[in-house]
């Protein structure tokens, strides 16, 4: 990417954050703002977990008034995906608003999902994520919030569908806007690499089309392709040549357009809902990209009804519901807006949130994040990105770390490539190079109690083995998990997985010892990671729970209170 090229960006990106800034905490005109914002939770407890949060935001004012928050959690029953969750919350807010939806702007934001990639977020949700930015400080939502800050004005009734985890950042001339005013699907698309595509979604634009070097132009998609190889991406004719394009901000001579955000009209919306209330609760997991816009432009078919190799678990109706939805949609044009001087990010995943806060210069400079951490805006190096905690004079952080919400009492050291969140860490205690660990307050039997959990930043929570008695394949900080268990002075009989047995994961491993205190609780986790062939002894009578276990029965006011005394002591520690 060149300079020039990063700084429109950077240009572009602090006028949005500027404009948004001025509407924080105010009542926001009627046209000059999003009428409804809609975030996606994955079950009731999560639902009340974001009510919450949005109700404090809207009380300490950091995000605009005089608009409707909804959260609308996915049904009971079977897992319905995030294009299960679009369709639902359409049904939710047809019934809460009936026809006056008709000329209603929304922003749904999926934000559903127990984050086991980024584990810092599975408790109070990754669209709650922080980011250095802003007074007060920015999370995800506020900075989606701040990114498309300029599109309602332009854009007639229907929706904008996004997801919480990622960064759209773009850049356009003076005097264009984006505009969303035309029938069917809308799709930002971004100019990437070929190898992108593979993990992505593609679109094929109509080559008859003339480029017209612009920052940003309308073009058509004829179809879109999902996760698609490379072989067929050149069979399709998505590749494009750098010369066809103003590609200032890719220096790669072949690209394709991959997708993010997209726009539905109200007409094709209603569509949509129509088909979801005719076949009834859904059993399969819909997809709100694949699913939606593979059956859109001219050139879409049906064959990809019965591809299901990028499907995670596949259900007997998934294939029939797919082709519902593309003969209903059968038809509908997929308009493409391709933003040349663009850049998305994917921030959903621990190695992705260090890269991106401690370590590339692209974001940093881009968001002006250099400002917030203190540091040249010429910097290239890895840097400690603190948001949000009290750091007492004496510790040492080392670069390539996130310290998030935490208290760190003096002589305390953080090692590189570290994420803490939400810890309590006592003084001179050192944090290996490496490491995840997060605190989280618990209800149990009664009892409010502390479980801070630990692994190693590479760890896969994922990776699952069919019974307890295969825990041999399961890896924490790079030794198995029978290895650990011997080293903490645990059998492998004594190892209880909370929930279904027969998946087997670090995610359910109950590993973790719960403290009648925040601080207690850290301390006695760390001892855990501890190098040496001394064991851990742990006092008589502790419950060891999973992260999976601590999630379900966590204490989200008691985690909301320390947080905000935390935002308390570190204001006063600036005014000071």
């Amino acid at each position: 990417m060149n300079v020039q090229g990063s700084k429109k960006l950077q240009i572009a990106t602090m006028e949005k954050l500027e404009r948004f800034d001025t509407l924080r905490g105010k009542q926001v005109q009627p046209g000059e703002f999003w009428d409804l914002v809609v975030l996606t939770a994955v079950d009731d407890n999560q639902r009340e977990a974001y009510e919450l949060q949005i109700s404090e935001k809207l009380g300490r004012k950091e995000i605009p008034l005089g608009i409707s928050y909804h959260v609308f959690s996915d049904p009971p029953g079977a897992k319905i995906g995030n294009g299960g969750a679009t369709l639902y919350s359409l049904q939710r807010l047809e019934d809460i608003y009936g026809k006056a939806l008709g000329g209603y702007r929304i922003l749904l934001i999926h934000a559903g999902g127990f984050s086991q990639r980024l584990p810092n977020a599975s408790a109070l949700g990754k669209i709650f994520t922080p980011m250095p930015l802003g007074d007060p400080l920015y999370q995800m939502l506020e900075l989606k919030l701040a990114v498309f800050v300029d599109l309602p004005k332009h854009m007639k009734p229907g929706v904008l569908v996004t997801s919480a985890d990622c960064i759209e950042l773009y850049s356009i001339a003076e005097d264009e806007n984006i505009r969303f005013d035309r029938s069917g699907f809308t799709a930002l698309a971004h100019p990437s690499p070929i190898s992108i595509g593979t993990t992505h979604g593609v679109f094929v634009l109509d080559q008859k089309e003339k480029s017209v070097l612009a920052d940003m132009e309308y073009r058509t998609c004829l179809h879109f392709l999902h996760k698609p190889s490379v072989k067929k991406m050149h069979e399709n004719g998505a590749v494009c040549k750098s010369q066809d394009s103003c590609m200032s901000l890719l220096s790669d001579a072949e690209f394709v357009y991959t997708d993010s955000t997209y726009y539905v009209d109200y007409n094709t919306a209603m569509s949509l809902l129509s088909l979801f209330r005719e076949v009834g609760p859904l059993g399969c997991e819909i997809d709100a990209y694949g699913d939606f816009l593979q059956a859109l432009g001219p050139q879409a078919t049906v064959a990809y009804t019965n591809n299901t190799a990028n499907v995670t678990k596949q259900e007997s109706n998934l294939v029939e519901m797919r082709q519902k939805i593309f003969h209903c949609l059968k038809g509908t044009p997929l308009n493409l807006v391709a933003l040349n001087h663009s850049k998305f990010y994917h921030i959903g995943t621990t190695t992705e949130y260090l890269f991106y806060l401690t370590e590339d210069p692209c974001l940093r400079g881009e968001l002006g994040l250099y400002k917030v951490l203190g540091y040249s805006p010429n910097f290239s190096f890895k840097v400690c990105c603190v948001m949000l905690s009290d750091v007492k004079p004496g510790c040492s952080l080392t670069p390539g770390s996130v310290v998030e919400y935490c208290r760190l009492e003096a002589g305390a050291h953080v090692g590189g490539r570290t994420i803490l969140s939400g810890c309590w860490v006592g003084a001179g205690l050192k944090v290996p190079d490496g490491t995840f660990m997060h605190s989280l307050c618990v209800n149990r039997e009664g009892q409010t109690g502390f479980v801070t959990v630990t692994f190693g930043i590479e760890d896969d929570l994922k990776k699952s083995v069919g019974s307890p008695a295969n825990m041999e394949g399961l890896n924490l900080f790079g030794a198995s998990l029978v290895e650990c268990l011997a080293k903490w002075g645990l059998s492998p009989e004594s190892l209880r997985f909370s929930g279904d047995t027969s998946s087997c994961s670090l995610w359910n491993a109950c590993l973790f010892p719960v403290c009648p205190d925040m601080r207690n609780s850290f301390s006695l986790t760390l001892e855990m990671l501890q190098p040496g062939g001394s064991t851990v002894t742990l006092p008589p009578g502790t419950k060891l729970m999973s992260l999976q276990e601590a999630l379900q029965c966590k204490n989200l006011e008691e985690m909301l209170k320390y947080r905000k005394k935390l935002m308390e002591d570190v204001k006063m520690k600036k005014l000071s």
